[in-house]
């Protein structure tokens, strides 16, 4: 049955607060914001057999899925996203996807994310079981975060292929074709996603999937002070040397990456007014730092300007509270 939920008209605060509950209690956990557009925002949910298709309208603003969000998954869950209209930034793996109108990407709910429109953008996401989309794509986990694009491959196909069973259900698609319709729905987008990262598959399925792996241990615990790739070698029972060479292709260090990924959600939580109450160290000690020069240092080579000058740039702030927000770090 296809169901509809709808924010009501709300001050900023209120909606922010009401998109948080809606997304929480319809989808997954998160935090959400809205940004200063005063559209609709909807939730338009659609079950078929063993996939549940879900359309986001309205999205204006900042969705957040944390660790804290996470908690004990009793399933763990993927979802197919394809930007609908708009534009949006999804987040996930240590990867930023820029979605344009029939862009893919892919999202495993036991691990943190984030999807960001500056503007009203829309939304589906095909969403199903981890041993479901095993059988249509096998290790799911080495596509997460990244970006199909519109004019890769059969992604158009595929994309129109979603469209058009969402339709399809609204208008009220017999229920006793619903499990083939999901199979050829799910296998025409594995497919999709097959084609354009076939360099994935072919080059070696044991090293894509450690490097998978590893980057999942490093999401769960990027907060942790001590991770390093020792420990990481360690609790992935793997060598440091093996360690190395899985992580090699990307042409990116362990330790880099672990500094990329901590210097982006520093970034993320110092540009987001949610998090205006905490100060800078606060942020930089909250995702594994232990020195607070250390931090400075790196955030001005990765992002070419001092914490304090991001913030006030990103919310606004007038230079004189700039600086007062900088004095109490």
């Amino acid at each position: 049955m296809v169901e509809v939920h709808r924010v009501p008209a709300l001050p900023k605060a209120s909606r922010s607060r009401a998109w948080t509950d809606l997304y929480s209690e319809k989808i997954e956990r998160a935090s959400a914001t809205v940004g200063d557009a005063d559209h609709p925002l909807t939730v338009t949910t659609a079950p078929i057999g063993p996939v549940t298709m879900i359309r986001l309208d309205g999205c204006n603003g900042t969705i957040q899925r944390s660790a804290d969000h996470i908690g004990h998954l009793a399933e763990q869950t993927y979802s197919f996203l394809l930007q609908l209209s708009g534009t949006g930034t999804f987040s996930h793996y240590g990867q930023d996807a820029i979605l344009q109108p029939g862009d893919f990407s892919l999202c495993n709910a036991g691990v943190p994310y984030g999807y960001a429109s500056e503007s009203p953008a829309s939304l589906m996401l095909i969403r199903t079981s981890a041993g479901t989309i095993r059988d249509h794509l096998p290790s799911p986990e080495q596509f997460c975060g990244r970006h199909l694009r519109a004019d890769d491959g059969l992604s158009e196909s595929a994309a129109e292929m979603c469209r058009g069973v969402f339709d399809q259900l609204a208008a009220g698609l017999p229920e006793a074709v619903h499990n083939r319709v999901a199979r050829n729905l799910l296998d025409s987008v594995a497919t999709a996603f097959a084609i354009s990262f076939d360099d994935l598959i072919t080059s070696s399925a044991v090293l894509t999937g450690r490097h998978a792996r590893v980057r999942l241990f490093i999401e769960e615990n990027l907060r942790e002070p001590d991770l390093s790739p020792g420990l990481i070698a360690a609790r992935l029972k793997v060598s440091s040397r093996y360690l190395r060479m899985i992580f090699a292709a990307g042409n990116e260090t362990v330790s880099a990456y672990v500094l990329r990924r901590r210097l982006e959600e520093c970034a993320r939580q110092i540009a987001d007014p949610a998090c205006a109450h905490l100060t800078i160290t606060d942020i930089a000690f909250g995702w594994g730092f232990n020195s607070a020069p250390h931090f400075a240092r790196s955030f001005r080579e990765r992002f070419g300007q001092a914490p304090r000058v991001f913030r006030r740039e990103k919310l606004g702030l007038p230079q004189t509270v700039g600086k007062s927000v900088a004095a109490a770090d």
